[in-house]
């Protein structure tokens, strides 16, 4: 972690009183970014589970968050135990699309856009050089405005522990936890770790590590 940065928790001071779109209303919390501000590599879930809700951190909590972190613990990005719902991270930053739960259904697209700047700050501010979407509906998301690839190309069955070029950067699409099978699971810890192992950092003035 950036040893000037105080917490890993919204460590940009995004608004968790925002009151954007509908789903405020019906929200426990909002669930802002979580991790290491000078990360190269910035995981994006959809929206929160009641789990990462209660805990105001993304990917955590349930079985599908410990998998998550158990993941990030093989890549050497999570210091704690996968059980742990506040995480310490090193050189991984976790955000989502949605920043609120709803409990009876997921992000329409209007309330997406709403939430969108969020996303766009983060990214702006990490400057990472991976982006891992964790799922359909964030590979969907990322590819329409981060690459040339159609969105409608791109499908995170396909394309799991693979990579795709994006601005400045690449995506590195990543099913959903709780629908990866063991194998699946594996195969993206090996290809990330082969991946860590490249010079996958761009030119684009990264600030020292």
């Amino acid at each position: 972690m950036d040893a000037r940065q105080e917490t890993q928790r919204n460590p940009y001071g995004m608004d968790e009183d925002c009151t954007n779109c509908a789903r405020a209303a019906e929200r426990d919390r909002v669930v802002h970014g979580y991790g290491d501000a000078s990360a190269d590599i910035v995981f994006v879930g959809h929206t929160p589970s009641e789990a990462a809700e209660a805990a105001g951190v993304p990917f955590v909590g349930d079985d599908a968050g410990e998998r998550f972190q158990d993941i990030l613990g093989n890549l050497g990005l999570n210091n704690s135990l996968p059980t742990s719902t506040t995480p310490e991270l090193d050189n991984a930053y976790l955000c989502y699309l949605a920043r609120c739960r709803h409990p009876d259904h997921p992000p329409t697209d209007d309330e997406l856009q709403a939430c969108d700047p969020f996303l766009t700050a983060d990214v702006r501010m990490i400057n990472p050089e991976l982006i891992v979407p964790v799922g359909e509906r964030a590979l969907d998301e990322l590819a329409r405005e981060y690459t040339t690839t159609p969105a409608g190309e791109l499908s995170v069955d396909d394309h799991h522990a693979t990579s795709v070029r994006g601005r400045g950067f690449e995506l590195v699409p990543m099913k959903h936890p709780g629908r990866m099978t063991d194998t699946e699971k594996e195969q993206f810890i090996t290809y990330f770790l082969d991946l860590l192992q490249t010079d996958y950092r761009q030119t684009k003035g990264r600030r020292g590590r």
